[in-house]
């Protein structure tokens, strides 16, 4: 009989947590991403990131479930702010994506007059988290770039170095940050500006075999921009002992696309190529890309979850809370403190994480290895080193 009423506590027990399951309360998740057009590689990236996040949480997560609808900005601001409209239209309660500073202020803008709250990975100008909007977070900034870059030159012990960015203010403002910082360490920095339209960088880097000879080039721009200036260097063959880059440059992608051009060339990576874990949310991360994408994830991939996940947990914990509808999910995102795939994340009132450092990656064969900084190297840098 015990054994009797013990079956049947079971069955009515599992009865009830299916029912749950099955009336979970559905959000939807707006994602504005450039999956077209110049940006579009790393949009695919973060998609991919988000896309996990969504069903690591929708599996374990048996009150609530998260309903992703994804927009192409077509990596241009005017589309970036009709994608957050249309999704707020859409029923959307929040906003995860964006790449690109110049296409993330006017949408999170567009997401701030519409109540939304916006979450990216892909947009480190300073204005962004300096103008007052109020439902805006990012989890990476300018400084944790710079502290990548600056590091790794220390590390290679170079003397000159030749700053080839792009005009675009996030570009900009990263580009002076370093010139500045490497002036006050006595280490000569020449700086060359480009448009962002531009595809020819010969005459630039012609200019940095002929007049900087300097150990180092380092680009800050874009994945067209690094090809372009690789392209270039690969040709004119300056004298330098390395070439580095910023976002986007170190993945799988870039390494699978471009195999002449990306050996021994430096990028910020959170993750080695393979990825390793060691953690239970990067192991059911790393498990549930493969299951989806049946390939390594890759630190874009990893961005895009961490900023979702948080996300979805925010709204988790505002829809137990009744707040969903009363600027609930912003004051829950506010009130987040906890480690992550890329470190310790916590929001101060600017929406900005302040606890942010990146990591430097370099190719070399067919693996991508963290070389800084040296407590989470995953192998030695191959210096001097160019694809060439």
């Amino acid at each position: 009989m015990r054994k009797i009423t013990m079956a049947a506590s079971i069955a009515v027990l599992m009865t009830a947590m299916l029912a749950v399951r099955a009336h979970a309360e559905e959000f939807i998740v707006g994602a504005q991403l450039p999956l077209t057009g110049t940006l579009a590689r790393v949009g695919a990236g973060m998609q991919e990131g988000v896309m996990v996040a969504a069903d690591v949480f929708n599996r374990n997560n048996g009150k609530h479930k998260i309903k992703i609808v994804t927009i192409d900005d077509e990596s241009a601001p005017a589309k970036a702010v009709a994608a957050v409209e249309k999704l707020a239209s859409e029923g959307a309660i929040a906003v995860t994506g964006g790449y690109g500073s110049n296409n993330i202020a006017p949408a999170s803008d567009a997401a701030n007059k519409l109540g939304l709250p916006y979450i990216t990975s892909g947009g480190v100008d300073d204005s962004l988290v300096n103008s007052g909007r109020k439902n805006f977070f990012r989890i990476n900034n300018t400084a944790g770039y710079e502290k990548a870059v600056l590091g790794t030159l220390a590390d290679m012990g170079a003397k000159s170095v030749s700053i080839v960015f792009s005009t675009k203010e996030a570009t900009s403002d990263l580009a002076g940050s370093v010139q500045k910082a490497l002036a006050a360490k006595s280490v000569k920095a020449t700086a060359h500006s480009f448009d962002p339209a531009i595809t020819d960088f010969k005459p630039i880097v012609n200019k940095i075999r002929l007049q900087d000879k300097s150990d180092v080039i380092l680009m800050v721009g874009y994945e067209n921009d690094y090809v372009g200036i690789l392209r270039a260097a690969r040709v004119l063959k300056p004298p330098v002992k390395a070439l580095i880059g910023v976002w986007s440059l170190a993945t799988p992608k870039m390494a699978a696309e471009f195999p002449d051009l990306m050996p021994n060339v430096y990028g910020t990576a959170l993750l080695p190529f393979p990825a390793t874990f060691d953690t239970a949310d990067g192991k059911a991360f790393a498990a549930a890309y493969k299951a989806l994408y049946k390939k390594e994830p890759d630190y874009l991939g990893q961005f895009g979850y961490v900023q979702s996940m948080l996300l979805f947990e925010a709204i988790a914990r505002a829809a137990d809370k009744g707040t969903v509808k009363k600027g609930g999910v912003a004051e829950e995102l506010r009130k987040t403190d906890r480690e992550t795939l890329i470190g310790r994340v916590r929001f101060g009132a600017n929406g900005d994480n302040p606890n942010f450092v990146h990591r430097m990656a370099q190719h070399q064969g067919k693996n991508i290895v963290i070389v800084w900084p040296p407590q989470n190297a995953t192998g030695k840098m191959v210096y001097p080193g160019t694809p060439w």
